[in-house]
């Protein structure tokens, strides 16, 4: 241990710490001064008659509820911590371990098949070993299209990753560096001439995208996206030429779907990549990302080994989780589409509590903390019981175990066959897939919980926030996807608050307190919200109409309580935005966001989880939409009128469009409710 050396520091901001902890102080002093003052009511004598006790009941309880989701929320403010990492002290180039890259798609018509490509080319361009890396792309729509792409993509990657090893490339993704000033080696006119013809390439490869996706909409014998056959095919494998410089392999995986048949949405097809990569490559570690999430930063991958590389960290860190950034966000993101907060502070809050949950995309997971670890005494009959009755996949539960897949250029047409017998929907059945290894499928938000059950089996995570974005995508831009996006997460997230699952019930024993309260906010956080802001809309508004005073007058002494817990609530959240380095207009922009949200996606997202757990209704998942054509530049316009609305009606204004506005309301109400 003398000549160890140190591949990654944590420290924890003191100031924001002190503040923080102050701040929460302070603030529940003020709050239980407010719930004296509501308790005193009913303990009055003579009781006051001129005010009901209901609404008082009521409007309490929603204060109680508001009150439980604060206190939540200080767990991610108690200790929040930032991590940097020395990729310059990795080992060399022939020690450091393999890794598979999954993507996954599920719609061509709502992910746009050059964004998706361009996030294939950009996985394929890391700055790792190629021989090392191997990157899979599943498309639950089994379209031809998406596989042909992906030989154009592979073809243009040829080009693509020797140039930007030569020269260096800190932008990764193509379609980003085109349209950027980055230019390295400007008296350079080799590299000049060089990135002509690379431009000219990829806009090749664009026409050549754009013209199989518009034959695929042309033709009316498409697959149905539902109901066909796996398919699995490795696209370099029919390259005859050998290349001076080596690429990773791209392998196509559509898994078998059938209409009678579950098919566990996102974490299906995780668990089919995983399954499937074991007999092509079967890498210790694996890095999953959007189909919409290129790689901005081609040094993530060497970032995340700082940590599974340390011999102090590497056995107990299951996943490394980087932040989600977008690069099509306006200057006026009123609709929070960055989701500053959720990056730039809660998770640094629970990365210090014990280490943040899985954020859906941009992550590197020990394929290990999926699976497990077993060795070659390991009873044959119940490792089949668990993980299905492959033997070709239970080798590569095996330590040392180590698949030749590709011999010569030629694949293995044998293990082929196989690997789409893994991908097959029957494969799970009498299995613990989903249950116990894998991701897991309790809820449509796979990520939440496979997490807060790795947490509870003692692994940890680290979350890192570099200054350069490591992976860049693109965030919903009208308020039509992003409340569908909003209501599917409020789902999953309830789902789990209102099931045996529930931290509070799962976790007390089996990790920190601070890091349960972190869990248990994230779950909770859309059902108390909705609640309490629905009574906070109702009764004050009802109880003014009738006279009914639920607040003390400006010369009572209790009006004080109100005005100091109005005012540090504001004032703290202020302060985060300015901390983080954002504007007074995305303070806004949130708090009009957030209570929007609180009436409209935490309230359908939280009824959907109800509904479902009642045996109702269904779980269902909408792909978001990524499309920038005219239509979405209608809908775009069309959120803003209703935002606009809501704003005018929130502040007493007449409405010339009232009809309008309760015909669109009620209409939204239907659209993200129907299946």
């Amino acid at each position: 241990m003398e000549n160890y050396v140190h591949m990654h520091e944590c420290h924890g901001h003191k100031i924001s710490i002190i503040i923080n902890r102050t701040h929460a102080i302070l603030h529940s002093i003020a709050i239980l001064f407010l719930i004296h003052y509501r308790l005193s009511f009913f303990f009055q004598h003579p009781p006051n008659i001129t005010i009901p006790t209901l609404p008082w009941l009521l409007i309490f309880v929603s204060e109680l509820l508001l009150y439980l989701a604060w206190l939540l929320a200080q767990s991610h403010r108690w200790r929040p911590v930032y991590r940097t990492v020395f990729p310059e002290r990795l080992p060399g180039d022939d020690k450091l371990p393999a890794i598979d890259i999954f993507i996954c798609t599920a719609d061509p018509n709502k992910e746009p098949s050059v964004e998706v490509m361009n996030t294939v080319i950009s996985a394929m361009a890391l700055d790792y070993p190629p021989e090392k890396l191997h990157v899979y792309v599943s498309d639950d729509a089994g379209s031809d299209a998406t596989l042909r792409c992906m030989k154009e993509a592979w073809n243009f990657a040829r080009y693509w990753v020797p140039f930007c090893r030569k020269y260096g490339l800190v932008t990764a993704c193509p379609d980003v560096y085109f349209s950027s000033s980055e230019d390295g080696f400007k008296g350079s006119s080799e590299f000049k001439a060089e990135r002509k013809k690379m431009e000219e390439k990829y806009e090749i490869l664009k026409q050549r995208i754009r013209r199989i996706v518009q034959e695929y909409h042309r033709d009316v014998t498409v697959n149905n996206k539902l109901d066909h056959s796996s398919i699995i095919e490795v696209i370099n494998e029919y390259h005859k030429e050998k290349d001076e410089v080596k690429i990773p392999i791209l392998v196509y995986v559509s898994r078998e779907k059938r209409p009678s048949r579950r098919h566990n949405f996102k974490a299906g097809a995780l668990n089919v990549l995983l399954r499937v990569s074991a007999t092509i490559s079967n890498s210790p570690y694996i890095l999953v990302l959007d189909c919409d999430m290129h790689c901005n930063d081609p040094t993530s991958a060497r970032q995340a080994m700082c940590y599974y590389c340390d011999p102090q960290t590497s056995q107990s860190i299951a996943f490394v989780q980087f932040p989600q950034t977008f690069r099509n966000i306006s200057e006026d993101d009123i609709y929070d589409s960055q989701l500053r907060f959720v990056f730039k502070i809660q998770w640094h809050g629970f990365d210090g509590a014990g280490g943040p949950t899985i954020s859906g995309t941009n992550f590197y997971i020990k394929r290990e903390a999926l699976l497990g670890s077993f060795s070659k005494q390991q009873d044959l009959m119940a490792l089949k019981r668990s993980f299905g009755p492959s033997n070709d996949f239970i080798k590569t539960l095996v330590e040392d175990y180590k698949p030749c897949f590709i011999e010569d250029g030629e694949s293995s047409r044998m293990l082929l066959e196989h690997a789409n017998v893994l991908a097959s929907c029957s494969y799970e059945d009498q299995t613990t897939w989903g249950t116990k290894v894998g991701f897991l499928y309790f809820c449509v938000l796979e990520d939440y919980f496979t997490g807060f059950t790795l947490h509870r089996k003692g692994w940890k995570s680290v979350y890192l926030y570099p200054k350069r974005p490591q992976f860049l995508g693109t965030a919903t831009t009208n308020f039509n996807e992003a409340s569908i996006q909003w209501t599917r997460w409020v789902s999953g997230l309830t789902s789990v608050a209102i099931s045996r699952f529930c931290p509070l019930i799962c976790g007390p024993l089996k990790m920190s307190l601070v890091h349960l309260m972190c869990y248990l906010e994230v779950a909770c956080m859309p059902l108390l919200y909705c609640l309490s802001i629905w009574g906070f809309a109702l009764i004050p508004q009802l109880c003014l109409f009738n006279g009914i005073p639920l607040y003390p007058k400006i010369s009572d002494s209790n009006f004080n309580i109100f005005s100091i817990i109005f005012i540090s609530a504001i004032s703290k959240s202020l302060y985060e935005v300015v901390t983080t380095g954002d504007q007074f207009r995305v303070w806004t922009n949130e708090w009009r966001i957030w209570m929007v949200r609180c009436v409209t996606c935490y309230t359908y997202g939280s009824l959907d989880a109800i509904l479902n757990k009642l045996g109702i209704k269904e779980a269902s998942f909408l792909p978001t939409n990524k499309a920038t054509d005219d239509e979405q530049h209608l809908l775009e316009l069309f959120s803003k009128l209703w935002l606009w609305m809501i704003m005018e009606i929130g502040t007493g204004k007449r409405c010339s469009a009232k009809c309008f506005f309760r015909f669109t309301y009620w209409f939204r109400i239907m659209q993200l409710l129907k299946g």
